[in-house]
Protein backbone atom coordinates (compact mmCIF):
# COMPACT_ATOMS: atom_id res chain seq x y z
CA UNK A 1 0.00 0.00 0.00
CA UNK A 2 3.23 2.33 1.12
CA UNK A 3 4.30 1.51 -2.12
CA UNK A 4 1.59 2.02 -4.26
CA UNK A 5 1.20 5.89 -2.72
CA UNK A 6 4.82 6.74 -2.91
CA UNK A 7 4.40 6.05 -6.56
CA UNK A 8 1.48 8.07 -7.34
CA UNK A 9 2.87 11.18 -5.25
CA UNK A 10 4.52 14.04 -7.66
CA UNK A 11 7.99 14.29 -7.39
CA UNK A 12 9.21 17.08 -4.88
CA UNK A 13 11.71 19.35 -6.93
CA UNK A 14 10.36 22.57 -5.58
CA UNK A 15 8.64 23.63 -2.33
CA UNK A 16 6.64 26.61 -1.39
CA UNK A 17 6.67 27.89 2.07
CA UNK A 18 3.75 28.90 2.63
CA UNK A 19 4.02 32.07 4.70
CA UNK A 20 4.65 35.90 4.47
CA UNK A 21 6.62 35.92 7.30
CA UNK A 22 9.98 36.57 5.89
CA UNK A 23 11.78 35.87 9.23
CA UNK A 24 10.08 32.35 9.44
CA UNK A 25 10.14 31.79 5.85
CA UNK A 26 13.92 32.58 5.76
CA UNK A 27 14.33 30.60 9.04
CA UNK A 28 12.40 27.14 7.53
CA UNK A 29 14.58 28.05 4.27
CA UNK A 30 17.80 28.11 6.02
CA UNK A 31 17.52 24.65 8.28
CA UNK A 32 15.84 23.32 4.79
CA UNK A 33 18.84 23.77 2.58
CA UNK A 34 21.71 23.06 4.66
CA UNK A 35 20.29 19.33 4.73
CA UNK A 36 18.41 19.25 1.02
CA UNK A 37 20.30 21.44 -1.10
CA UNK A 38 18.90 20.65 -4.74
CA UNK A 39 15.51 21.30 -3.61
CA UNK A 40 14.13 24.50 -4.62
CA UNK A 41 12.44 26.57 -1.98
CA UNK A 42 10.50 29.40 -2.35
CA UNK A 43 7.86 31.59 0.00
CA UNK A 44 4.44 33.07 -0.94
CA UNK A 45 6.43 36.49 -1.38
CA UNK A 46 7.39 34.64 -4.31
CA UNK A 47 3.59 34.48 -5.76
CA UNK A 48 1.76 37.67 -6.33
CA UNK A 49 -1.60 37.78 -4.73
CA UNK A 50 -0.94 34.95 -2.78
CA UNK A 51 -3.60 34.50 -0.04
CA UNK A 52 -2.89 33.94 3.97
CA UNK A 53 -5.39 32.39 4.71
CA UNK A 54 -7.67 32.92 8.52
CA UNK A 55 -6.38 30.83 10.72
CA UNK A 56 -9.88 28.55 11.77
CA UNK A 57 -8.85 25.52 13.58
CA UNK A 58 -8.66 24.59 16.79
CA UNK A 59 -5.32 22.88 16.98
CA UNK A 60 -1.52 23.83 15.85
CA UNK A 61 -2.21 20.83 13.04
CA UNK A 62 -5.56 21.95 11.98
CA UNK A 63 -3.89 25.79 11.21
CA UNK A 64 -0.90 24.01 9.67
CA UNK A 65 -3.09 22.26 6.92
CA UNK A 66 -5.01 24.63 6.24
CA UNK A 67 -2.00 26.68 5.42
CA UNK A 68 -0.51 24.33 3.25
CA UNK A 69 -3.70 23.33 1.19
CA UNK A 70 -4.05 27.24 0.65
CA UNK A 71 -0.48 27.57 -0.37
CA UNK A 72 -0.68 24.33 -2.73
CA UNK A 73 -4.17 25.47 -3.99
CA UNK A 74 -2.39 28.42 -5.49
CA UNK A 75 0.54 27.95 -6.44
CA UNK A 76 0.34 24.40 -7.51
CA UNK A 77 3.87 23.79 -5.80
CA UNK A 78 4.41 21.39 -3.19
CA UNK A 79 3.58 23.57 0.31
CA UNK A 80 4.80 23.85 3.58
CA UNK A 81 3.28 25.29 6.59
CA UNK A 82 4.02 25.57 9.77
CA UNK A 83 1.84 26.63 12.98
CA UNK A 84 3.67 27.36 16.58
CA UNK A 85 2.89 28.75 20.05
CA UNK A 86 4.75 29.25 23.08
CA UNK A 87 2.63 27.41 25.97
CA UNK A 88 3.41 28.35 29.65
CA UNK A 89 2.48 26.03 32.16
CA UNK A 90 1.79 29.33 34.64
CA UNK A 91 -0.87 30.27 32.30
CA UNK A 92 -2.63 27.25 31.93
CA UNK A 93 -0.91 27.10 28.70
CA UNK A 94 -1.40 30.27 27.27
CA UNK A 95 -1.15 32.19 24.58
CA UNK A 96 -0.31 28.80 23.34
CA UNK A 97 -2.88 28.35 19.89
CA UNK A 98 -3.53 32.00 19.93
CA UNK A 99 0.58 33.46 20.70
CA UNK A 100 -0.12 35.32 16.73
CA UNK A 101 -3.24 36.74 18.47
CA UNK A 102 -2.35 36.83 22.04
CA UNK A 103 -3.28 40.90 23.08
CA UNK A 104 -4.26 41.56 19.50
CA UNK A 105 -2.49 40.40 16.29
CA UNK A 106 -1.28 43.82 15.67
CA UNK A 107 0.09 44.44 19.17
CA UNK A 108 3.97 44.34 18.74
CA UNK A 109 5.90 41.74 20.00
CA UNK A 110 7.99 43.61 23.10
CA UNK A 111 4.59 44.82 24.10
CA UNK A 112 3.10 41.19 24.05
CA UNK A 113 6.06 39.82 26.30
CA UNK A 114 5.45 42.52 28.19
CA UNK A 115 2.15 41.40 29.29
CA UNK A 116 3.60 37.93 29.78
CA UNK A 117 5.77 39.55 32.21
CA UNK A 118 2.53 41.18 34.31
CA UNK A 119 0.47 38.10 34.38
CA UNK A 120 3.86 36.49 35.54
CA UNK A 121 4.82 38.61 38.39
CA UNK A 122 5.36 37.07 41.54
CA UNK A 123 5.81 33.31 40.00
CA UNK A 124 9.23 31.92 41.12
CA UNK A 125 11.66 30.51 38.43
CA UNK A 126 11.24 26.61 39.15
CA UNK A 127 7.16 27.39 38.09
CA UNK A 128 8.17 29.49 35.08
CA UNK A 129 7.99 26.28 32.91
CA UNK A 130 6.67 26.54 29.60
CA UNK A 131 7.77 25.35 25.96
CA UNK A 132 7.74 25.92 22.08
CA UNK A 133 5.34 23.73 20.40
CA UNK A 134 5.54 23.70 16.58
CA UNK A 135 3.66 21.90 13.83
CA UNK A 136 4.15 21.15 10.30
CA UNK A 137 2.38 20.07 7.17
CA UNK A 138 2.83 18.96 3.91
CA UNK A 139 0.43 19.64 0.68
CA UNK A 140 0.57 17.99 -2.24
CA UNK A 141 0.20 20.48 -5.36
CA UNK A 142 -3.10 21.66 -5.91
CA UNK A 143 -4.23 21.45 -2.24
CA UNK A 144 -6.14 17.66 -2.24
CA UNK A 145 -5.48 14.60 -1.50
CA UNK A 146 -3.21 13.55 2.06
CA UNK A 147 -1.70 16.02 4.08
CA UNK A 148 1.28 14.76 6.46
CA UNK A 149 2.15 16.67 9.65
CA UNK A 150 4.49 16.87 12.00
CA UNK A 151 4.89 18.15 15.31
CA UNK A 152 7.99 18.88 18.27
CA UNK A 153 8.69 20.94 21.33
CA UNK A 154 11.36 22.48 22.77
CA UNK A 155 11.12 22.67 26.79
CA UNK A 156 12.03 25.69 28.62
CA UNK A 157 10.83 28.24 31.17
CA UNK A 158 10.09 32.37 30.78
CA UNK A 159 12.59 34.59 31.62
CA UNK A 160 12.48 37.43 33.79
CA UNK A 161 14.08 40.35 31.03
CA UNK A 162 13.92 40.11 27.37
CA UNK A 163 17.64 39.43 26.14
CA UNK A 164 19.22 38.87 22.79
CA UNK A 165 18.71 40.28 19.20
CA UNK A 166 18.37 36.95 17.29
CA UNK A 167 15.03 35.31 16.12
CA UNK A 168 11.70 36.71 16.27
CA UNK A 169 8.74 36.43 18.02
CA UNK A 170 8.87 35.64 21.96
CA UNK A 171 12.50 34.67 21.18
CA UNK A 172 13.51 36.95 23.68
CA UNK A 173 12.12 35.57 26.88
CA UNK A 174 12.31 32.06 26.34
CA UNK A 175 15.55 29.83 27.94
CA UNK A 176 15.46 26.82 26.42
CA UNK A 177 16.88 23.93 28.56
CA UNK A 178 19.32 22.88 26.18
CA UNK A 179 21.00 26.23 26.36
CA UNK A 180 21.39 27.34 30.24
CA UNK A 181 21.07 30.99 31.46
CA UNK A 182 20.60 32.25 27.30
CA UNK A 183 17.15 33.14 25.40
CA UNK A 184 16.57 31.81 22.36
CA UNK A 185 17.23 35.32 20.87
CA UNK A 186 20.91 34.72 22.53
CA UNK A 187 21.69 31.59 20.41
CA UNK A 188 23.45 32.20 16.98
CA UNK A 189 21.27 30.75 14.23
CA UNK A 190 23.08 27.60 13.96
CA UNK A 191 22.37 27.10 18.27
CA UNK A 192 18.99 27.98 17.38
CA UNK A 193 18.66 25.39 15.42
CA UNK A 194 20.01 22.52 16.71
CA UNK A 195 17.81 22.71 19.80
CA UNK A 196 14.67 24.77 18.54
CA UNK A 197 11.01 23.39 17.90
CA UNK A 198 11.23 24.52 14.57
CA UNK A 199 14.71 22.71 13.59
CA UNK A 200 13.28 19.35 15.57
CA UNK A 201 10.39 19.55 13.32
CA UNK A 202 12.00 20.12 9.90
CA UNK A 203 14.58 17.58 10.85
CA UNK A 204 11.48 14.95 11.45
CA UNK A 205 10.14 16.28 7.47
CA UNK A 206 13.40 15.89 5.85
CA UNK A 207 13.97 12.24 7.66
CA UNK A 208 10.59 11.25 6.44
CA UNK A 209 11.45 12.46 2.89
CA UNK A 210 14.72 10.73 2.89
CA UNK A 211 12.78 7.08 3.57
Amino acid sequence: MLFWYALSMPKLSRLVIATHNKKKGGEMIMILKEALPELELLTLADFDGAPEPEETGSTYQENAAIKAKSGAAFTGEWALADDAGLEIDALDGAPGLYSKRFGGEDLPFPEKMARIFELLEGVPDEKRTARFRCCIALSVPGGEGKIETFEAICEGRISREMSGVGGFGYDPIFLPTDAPGRTMADLSAAEKHSISHRGKVLRELISWLAD
